[in-house]
């Protein structure tokens, strides 16, 4: 597909879209060479500032990579998926393995280092997760989430606490359908009152052991459940 002269608009947008097109469509395949930025600006009818930015973007999606002396150089034919949109197309079964091996070492952390301030907020997000029993499915996941949320806060990792909240739109949109689907609160409006109440204490007291092995069972009969 040749390339053509771009329209005024956003032009790097438009940059970026016609020279990703070219990758896309097999015309500059794995490993070729771009041409240089005088002949691109030229055929597209735009400044060297704005070919520079639309290689930019190309190389932030993992498209092109420059080489020193040597140019720019397809390295992919498909844009690159960032981590929270490949957790979104992941199978929720595989994601909640994970979060337990995540999650279960969080809490045993949080055991040890936890501050006054963490377990304040830990028994503030046990409180809230009962009130929104009273609530919808969607209510109540949502505070589950933040109680299990301020418990890997309290480890005082901040890499934990970020991959934590990379899981957490997955995790809570597959687990309203779970629990939709499941009529897990049917029969009891707070399922896990008592594991995530066992789980605060353990923390409090700084019992590690405890609050990891009560975490890794609770998330252990979630995790049957999405195996089903």
């Amino acid at each position: 597909m040749p390339l053509a002269s771009l329209r005024p608009s956003p032009l790097v947008e438009q940059a970026t879209s016609h020279l990703r097109e070219q990758i896309a469509s097999g015309e500059w395949p794995v490993g070729t060479r771009l041409p240089g930025e005088n002949a691109l600006a030229k055929t597209l009818g735009v400044g060297r500032s704005t070919v520079r930015e639309a290689l930019r973007a190309l190389a932030g999606a993992g498209l092109v990579r420059a080489r020193q002396g040597s140019g720019v150089f397809v390295i992919a034919a498909e844009p690159a998926e960032d981590w929270p949109v490949r957790l979104r197309r992941a199978a929720i079964a595989d994601v909640y393995e994970v979060r337990m091996m995540v999650e279960t070492q969080a809490a045993r952390l949080a055991a040890r280092r936890r501050t006054d301030e963490d377990v304040t907020a830990i028994e503030a997000a046990l409180e809230a997760r009962a009130r929104a029993a009273a609530g919808d499915d969607a209510a109540f996941v949502d505070a589950d989430i933040a109680l299990h949320a301020a418990v890997v806060a309290a480890a005082g990792n901040p890499v934990l606490t970020d991959l934590f909240a990379e899981f957490a739109p997955a995790l809570r949109e597959r687990l309203v359908d779970l629990v939709e689907l499941l009529r897990l609160r049917d029969h009891d409006r707070e399922p896990g009152h008592e594991s995530h109440a066992a789980l605060v204490r353990a923390v409090r007291d700084g019992d590690g052991d405890t609050a990891a092995s009560v975490l890794e069972a609770e998330l252990r009969q979630t995790f049957a459940h999405l195996r089903q």
